[in-house]
């Protein structure tokens, strides 16, 4: 068997998959083992997920109290951190909503909607205001001034865009990144480097 015909079958055989061993461990013993404990198994649910690979069945084990919380795939998740990451990396290209479902469409064989797309980059975003509004030291003796310029898209264009990077080393001699700032072009001048958040002595 070679590989593409490997992974072809390991794909097929991941389709669906029942997931016994966090219940055996969240019972302290395995089916079937004599105990005196009131809490039995209660069948399965079934589970959609979402992967690299596709989507796939899952068969989550119950347990009569429903105390039972898996960890590998939790409650009400429908999919792997790493779709997240390839939502976001695909938005940050420049794509569009309905071209990102188009393309998990075609590349995984999976159905995602335009809500989801959305939940994503929005708790990107509110992590990003949270970061921005996090406090502050009063002082950074030392700050470093790095600029990165990369291709965006914008009005339909691929343009270079300067972020700037400001890393700060506080009074204990830690590393902070303290902000983050786009401009049009990498700017020649301090006054075009330096953010209009901060104050610089000396």
């Amino acid at each position: 068997m070679d590989k593409i015909a490997l992974e072809a079958f390991a794909r097929e055989t991941t389709k669906s998959i029942k997931t016994p061993s966090e219940l055996d461990e969240h019972r302290g013993y395995e089916k079937h083992s004599p105990t005196n404990d009131s809490n039995s198994r209660d069948g399965y649910s079934s589970k959609r997920l979402i992967t690299d690979d596709g989507e796939i069945q899952l068969e989550i084990p119950r347990d009569c109290d429903a105390s039972f919380e898996p960890k590998l795939v939790r409650k009400h998740q429908t999919r792997f951190q790493s779709m997240d990451d390839k939502i976001l990396s695909l938005y940050a290209k420049g794509m569009t909503t309905r071209e990102i479902v188009a393309t998990f469409k075609e590349m995984y064989d999976a159905d995602i909607s335009a809500s989801l797309i959305s939940k994503v980059t929005d708790a990107v975003l509110e992590q990003v205001v949270e970061w921005q509004s996090r406090p502050l030291d009063a002082v950074y003796p030392i700050v470093y001034l790095d600029c990165i310029v990369v291709k965006v898209h914008q009005n339909k264009q691929v343009i270079n865009k300067a972020i700037y990077l400001a890393l700060g080393v506080n009074m204990e001699g830690q590393k902070e990144l303290l902000e983050m700032w786009m401009s049009e072009t990498e700017g020649r001048s301090s006054g075009s480097v330096c953010s209009p958040n901060f104050k610089i002595d000396g």
